[in-house]
């Protein structure tokens, strides 16, 4: 069940012939091919990097009648390519061929190698017959470069009164990259394109939005929902495309944010809350592929039972299903969590929730590992390294917020998880520590923090390995975050996982960094602001596994809309603690307005690595709330 095709590995990263080969321009041309090989009587294929498969699987589908296939490498002879048994290349001459597929690209190589084995009459394609343009590619010598492959989707409505807004920067700047293309193709609920477009991005960190009123105006559309696809051409530094996404109606009565999609397809997702009475939880299923799904392929079953209930509707390529988990999985209750049998088929998805009381929040489920089990080494690092795995998350203002916390297995071998919950004060006072003791893996236990506090105005809450209840730790410890405001039930939430924060000493790949090698101590987080009566406030929180430096030492720089620096502040986080900014007490309204539309703000420290949290507020009560991202 699903796709074979391998799309990530944790050790190698992401598989660019994956991306190459499902990118949604080579469709047309990948048909032209499979046209073309099916009127030969006798094509055969030559599979030197074992690439067919994944070219099969998108695009082939058993639709070329292959009479041979053909491999290079002596250890891969005899087994199976196609349903044909591999022979070696150097038997190409003894047998009868028309036509040869050689499954690669950059296959000129390839093609010279194996020349003399050539009929002269046969005909040659390779993957080079469906590259991209040009214009879509920054290293032109090495297709398969991961800066040749800098996409990602992002879920696009515009439709009943709701707008979306993708924000984001030109942070490729940030690496040396300076003429930067955004390439856009837009979906619709069936999957069909409904306006493609380019943008060149000159100026040094540009802010970027794209705006789906405005999309819809350009290209004269009908009401769409559907998924954006964005590619990004002459990248330095990041192949992947970071964004916040905001979606609000024009009242602002509803108002919800999440961000960029994880660009690599997994087999299983986690962590979608089951629906609360009076609400209504919409999975959005949106293939990331350029063919059907078939019925049957995607499942969701309770977290912790074996019953999985299958989708009996297909997905055309690039369509969107939203999946109402209240009919679907109709016994399914908050706080139960559900599990997503994805097959592969989509980047990670996003579910809706809407209540006529609590409003309409979005948020993503997360990626379910299938590759790692209990590592005894973690309860040794923490002699080390204090508090080790952290994941921090923001307890707002008790008088008017409930700040709850739901641990969300996020691993197939997690049958049990021991945690506690540690709670500071702004000052990083540690106020209380709840011991969950060993959740099971169909736990319903959550916690709510507010009354930690006592009269402190805000804090934040960790959550780490407790050891003392058991040692199953892996180092993929998750959560979901849910906010509600008391006086007006509208809610908002968000989901992540551990790291290890703010010490020199290292395990495996952490402290992470975004751009060398661990630890990573250092901060640069986007934040976006709100515009048209919209507050935007930002929890950071300096999280730190072991004792680092006493205070940070924090910039808030105003990006213009000319990608300038505009204004800055610095303020100071104590260790362990955080702060709750509104940022017009930070910048007033003419430092704003003179910034101009689209600005943002950079939050960089150089000496602590800081975990934050962004929100945009109305006076009225519909609220959205959503982690940060670093560059």
């Amino acid at each position: 069940m699903g796709l074979a095709i391998e799309t990530f590995n944790n050790l190698r990263g992401g598989n660019n012939f994956y991306k190459a080969i499902s990118h949604p321009l080579t469709a047309e041309r990948a048909s032209v091919l499979v046209q073309n090989l099916s009127e030969h009587s006798a094509p055969a294929i030559y599979d030197p990097a074992g690439f067919f498969q994944g070219f099969d699987d998108f695009h082939a589908r058993g639709l070329i009648n292959f009479k041979n296939a053909f491999v290079q490498n002596i250890e891969q002879v005899g087994k199976k390519v196609r349903g044909l048994s591999a022979k070696p290349i150097v038997q190409l001459p003894n047998c009868d061929v028309d036509a040869l597929l050689i499954s690669a690209f950059d296959a000129q190589s390839f093609k010279d190698d194996i020349a003399h084995l050539l009929p002269s009459e046969i005909s040659l394609y390779s993957f080079d017959d469906i590259r991209l343009d040009k214009l879509w590619l920054t290293n032109q010598r090495d297709y398969l470069s991961k800066e040749n492959f800098a996409t990602n989707f992002a879920f696009f409505r515009e439709k009943e009164g709701l707008s979306t807004r993708v924000s984001t920067a030109n942070y490729w700047s940030n690496y040396g990259a300076t003429n930067i293309n955004l390439h856009f193709i837009l979906f619709n609920e069936v999957g069909d394109i409904i306006a493609n477009w380019s943008e060149e991005i000159l100026e040094d960190a540009r802010p970027i939005l794209i705006d789906s009123s405005e999309v819809r105006r350009r290209f004269n559309l009908p009401e769409f929902t559907g998924q954006l696809f964005i590619h990004a051409s002459g990248v330095k530094g990041h192949d992947v495309i970071k964004y916040a996404l905001d979606i609000q109606s024009e009242d602002l009565t509803s108002l919800t944010s999440t961000h960029d999609a994880n660009a690599w397809p997994s087999d299983l997702f986690a962590g979608l809350p089951a629906p609360k009475e009076g609400e209504k939880v919409t999975l959005w299923l949106q293939n990331s592929h350029p063919y059907t799904i078939p019925e049957g392929e995607v499942g969701l079953n309770i977290m912790g039972s074996a019953e999985v209930f299958w989708l009996d509707k297909k997905i055309p390529p690039f369509g969107s299903y939203p999946l109402i988990v209240n009919t679907f999985l109709p016994n399914a209750r908050w706080p139960e969590q559900i599990e997503i049998q994805a097959g592969k088929h989509f980047v990670r998805p996003r579910y809706e929730i809407t209540g006529k009381i609590s409003g309409r929040r979005m948020a993503h489920v997360n990626v379910e590992r299938t590759d790692i089990k209990s590592d005894p080494g973690i309860a040794e690092a923490t002699k080390l390294i204090g508090k080790g795995y952290i994941l921090p998350a923001p307890i707002l203002p008790p008088g008017t917020w409930l700040s709850t916390v739901l641990p969300t297995p996020m691993a197939t071998t997690q049958m049990v998880l021991p945690i506690a919950a540690l709670v500071y004060d702004p000052e990083g006072k540690e106020l209380a520590r709840h011991r969950f003791g060993c959740l099971s893996r169909d736990h319903t236990e959550t916690l709510e923090t507010t009354p930690f506090l006592d009269d402190k105005p805000f804090g934040h809450v960790e959550l780490v390995y407790d050891f003392n209840s058991g040692h199953e730790a892996d180092g993929w410890l998750h959560a979901l975050f849910r906010f509600e405001n008391k006086l007006t039930a509208h809610a908002a939430e968000t989901s992540f996982g551990s790291h290890i924060f703010n010490t020199v000493l290292t395990y495996k790949d952490e402290p992470q960094s975004y751009s060398k090698y661990p630890p990573g101590l250092s901060t640069r987080l986007y934040l976006r602001l709100g515009s048209g009566g919209l507050e935007t406030f930002c929890h950071l929180i300096y999280p730190a596994s072991a004792r680092w430096h006493k205070v940070s030492d924090t910039f808030l720089y105003l990006i213009g809309a000319d990608g300038k620096k505009a204004a800055e502040s610095r303020i100071e986080i104590p260790c362990g603690g955080s702060r709750l900014l509104r940022i017009s007490d930070i910048f007033d309204d003419e430092v704003l307005a003179r910034a101009g539309s689209g600005s943002y703000i950079i939050i960089r420290d150089t000496t602590c690595r800081l975990f934050g949290y962004h929100a945009l507020v109305t006076e009225t009560g519909p609220f959205s709330l959503d982690h940060m991202f670093g560059f």
